[in-house]
Formats: structure tokens, sequence, C-alpha cells
């Protein structure tokens, strides 16, 4: 009887979220505890000392995703509201007639959704930072490129790369560049133009990475990274479903709907727009998504216990991307417990005393790249790391909007592939993606990026 070899198959989001909480925490036995001291929640630079160890034990990794729970409860329940509402608008029928009714009228012309689309999260990432709202597209997009004879990998890309390389390019984004740039005592105007010719090279360079891959798979779907129609969010073009003036409605109301989403969340005052500001976050993005639920099962003429029943299937749909959301989340809460994010990022001050101004904002770049991957947060991490970055980068003649440029650069690299970061592990859970063939797909973009990003940094070291 022969043996056969078993293959290495790749650990769930769950599993490797998991090694990662056991990382961090044997991290904490090792790495001295230490802070800086605070004004608020701003450190102040040169005033790291060593504190009393606080070792992360097993009691420790076992609490972290519930209190990353805790810690992230407003991203799960708006998840989980976004799964109920699609929930209910797919029992109606409107989106299998809709997507249908889009692949006959565009006739062999699906490719060009690809630029289309990317722009326009490419447009939402570099002005407001959209990133975490991008969860409620994938479970209606991902079908629409499945029926075009895509594979899930170019639905997840054209939102996730998209948006992201938006964010890596970001010019007045309020929760990434802002922060930043208040805390490095610049204004956001101060380096924009670097940055805008960032975004639009970047996005090009996106849209033509997923255009080429999209490409081989329409020609060859055995070149697909993971199957053409891989996973269990198929559409099924053979079987027409009527556009009745209903359905119409429905998907009308079911637009109107993200529009106002979008719109709600968009700080129109920050970006010096004179338009009215709604300062919605996650708790009125779930009533947004509940009351609409709601509306579009009563307008389909369901009844009250079959639209709460769809509802809460549709909730459990999503549940398992709230839980990668929640368990990504304890990694932070681990660390900060444990008081060793102050000492890293005290490690990366003290090898920046001295640089020369190419250096120093190259190593900036450098040292982000692992802090992103430990604080996936943007805000969180500027808040925390520009302050100290900022004054070191006026002793080597490096302006605070350089700085700023040098952080987002990492923190939006980073977060297009980090298992670390709840959007990507998300996204891939609703492709139903394993993480090594994202990683197998994206790496060359991702070098790509990192290499363009040390171009940029470099010239605008030079230019001053």
């Amino acid at each position: 009887m022969l043996l056969q070899k078993s293959k290495f198959h790749m650990p769930t989001a769950y599993t490797i979220l998991f090694l990662l909480i056991v990382l961090v925490a044997l991290s904490t036995w090792l790495i001295p505890a230490g802070s800086y001291d605070y004004a608020g929640d701003v450190p102040t630079a040169g005033t790291y000392h060593t504190v009393d160890p606080s070792p992360q034990g097993a009691g420790a990794v076992l609490k972290a995703a519930f209190s990353g729970f805790y810690d992230a409860v407003d991203v799960c329940v708006f998840i989980l509201m976004v799964g109920g509402f699609l929930g209910v608008v797919m029992k109606t029928g409107a989106v299998d007639a809709g997507v249908g009714r889009i692949i006959q009228r565009l006739g062999g012309r699906e490719k060009w959704l690809i630029p289309i689309l990317m722009l326009a999260f490419g447009l939402g990432g570099t002005t407001y930072g959209m990133w975490e709202e991008t969860m409620a597209f994938y479970p209606l997009l991902i079908p629409v490129f499945l029926a075009a004879g895509y594979d899930a990998v170019v639905g997840i890309s054209v939102i996730l790369l998209g948006a992201g390389a938006g964010i890596i390019g970001s010019t007045v984004n309020p929760f990434a560049t802002g922060i930043a740039a208040g805390f490095a005592g610049v204004s956001l105007g101060e380096g924009i133009l670097l940055r805008a010719l960032q975004w639009v090279v970047f996005e090009s360079a996106a849209i033509w990475y997923v255009m080429a891959y999209a490409a081989r798979v329409k020609k060859n779907p055995a070149r697909s990274v993971v199957g053409v129609g891989a996973g269990k969010i198929q559409a099924n073009m053979e079987e027409t479903v009527e556009f009745t003036p209903r359905r119409k409605v429905i998907m009308a109301l079911f637009t109107l709907t993200f529009l106002v989403m979008i719109y709600g969340v968009i700080p129109f005052d920050e970006m010096g727009l004179p338009l009215p500001v709604l300062g919605w976050w996650f708790p009125e993005l779930s009533a947004l998504f509940l009351a609409a639920g709601v509306v579009i099962g009563l307008i389909d003429r369901q009844r009250e216990d079959e639209i709460a029943e769809t509802f809460v299937a549709g909730c459990a749909d999503l549940l398992g991307v709230a839980l990668i959301i929640g368990i990504s989340r304890g990694i932070t809460v681990l660390m900060n417990d444990g008081q060793i994010t102050d000492t890293i990022l005290h490690w990366g001050e003290t090898a920046l005393t001295g640089a020369g101004p190419v250096s120093f904002v190259l190593l900036v770049y450098l040292i982000y790249l692992p802090l992103t991957i430990l604080i996936p947060s943007s805000s969180g991490l500027a808040t925390l790391s520009v302050p100290i970055m900022a004054p070191l980068g006026r002793f080597a003649g490096v302006g605070g909007d350089l700085v700023v440029t040098a952080f987002q650069s990492a923190s939006g690299l980073v977060n297009i592939i980090t298992p670390t970061a709840a959007v990507v592990m998300g996204a891939l859970a609703l492709g139903h993606v394993p993480y090594d063939r994202w990683v197998k797909y994206v790496w060359k973009l991702i070098l790509y990026f990192l290499l363009l990003t040390i171009v940029f940094l470099t010239v605008g070291a030079v230019i001053g």
C-alpha cells in the first residue's frame, strides 16, 4: 500500500489570528515593558521609561478575543446588520435580477467594471479613508464578478486594492493624513501634491495589475489562484430572474442605502467642503441598514415573521466575519495590556537618531511597516507614533509633511496584506479565499508599491 504525503493546508483565519495572539503574548515575556509620558492620549517624545513588567499568560490569551470584541463591538454589530440587510434583499430576487441585467447589457465588456469601480473606491480611500465601510460591498460585488466569468479574487481586489491604493496615497483623508498632520504640526495641504501624484501612480498600477490578472482568468480559468466560482457566494446567470417594477424599486432603495452610508461618514467640514455634515459612524450605519432591510422586506410584501427570520439568517451568514474582526482587535489589546507597544516605538525612535534626510525618511517608512502589523488602525498608529517621529524629523532636516507621507504609505501598504487587518481577513472570508492564496496573488503588487514608495520618499527628501 503506497503512503501518500499529506499536503499542507493553510489554517483558517481564526487559527492564524489565534496563533498571532499567542505570539504577542510570548513577546510580552521577552520585550521589556515601558511607557512614554502622555498628554491625554498623545505620547511626549523623549519621555520613554521602563515600567513594571506585565507579561500576558494563558488566561490573557484566552480572554484576548473577547476583549477585542468589547473594543470593536460597533464594527461587529455593523457587519451583522449589513448581513441581515443583504439577507432580506437577496430573498426579494432584486439583486439576482439586477446583476443579470448588468451582465446582459455589458455584453462582453465586463472588464470595464474593474477600472470604473476601482477609481470610485480609490477616490473614497484617498479623500475620506474609506476602509471598514467597504465591508458592505463585498457580498454585493463578488457575485457580479463571478457571474461575469472571473473569480472571487477579482471581486475582492476591485474593492480592497482600489480603496487600498487610495489610502496609500491619501490626500485629504482625515482619519490618517489629517490626524497625523495635526500631530506633526503641519497643515493638511502641505505635501498634498506629492501625495496626489502618489495616488494617481498607485491607483493606475493597481488597476493594471487587477485587469491583467482578470484577463488571464477570463481566458484560462485554470490560471486562477482559487478557481473560478470558488466559494459559497456564486451567481448563476443561466436561470434569469425577471427584473419587475417592484424589484427595480427595491434596487433603487438598495443603491440609495449605500449612497446614504457613504455620504453619512464623509467629514466635509474637515475637507473644506461647504456641505452638511451628518457625522455618522458605525452605530448610525447599523441603524441605517436595519431600517432599510425592514422597509425593503415590507415593499416585497414579506410577512413580519418572514422579515425577522430572514434578517437573522443574514446576520448569521456574516457572523464569521464579525468573529474575525473581534479576534484581530484582541491582538492590539493584548499588546497594550502587556505594555510593550511603547517599547517597540522607542526602539524606532532610537534607530532614527542622527540619520540624514534621505536615510531618515526611508528608515521611518521601514519602521512603520512592522508597526502597522502590530497596530493596524491608522488613526491609532498616528496618535501613538507621529508625535515621536515628527520632532526627530526636524533634527534630520525632514519636514513633518514627509513624515506623514511615510506613515500613511506604510500603513496603507501593510493593511492590504497583513492578517492583523480585520478588513483583509473579513474580505477573504466573504469570498472564501484562503489567506495564502491572497498572498500568492498580491505579493508582486506589494513589491511594486514598496519600491515606488521608496522612490517618492527619496525624491521628497531631496527636493525638501
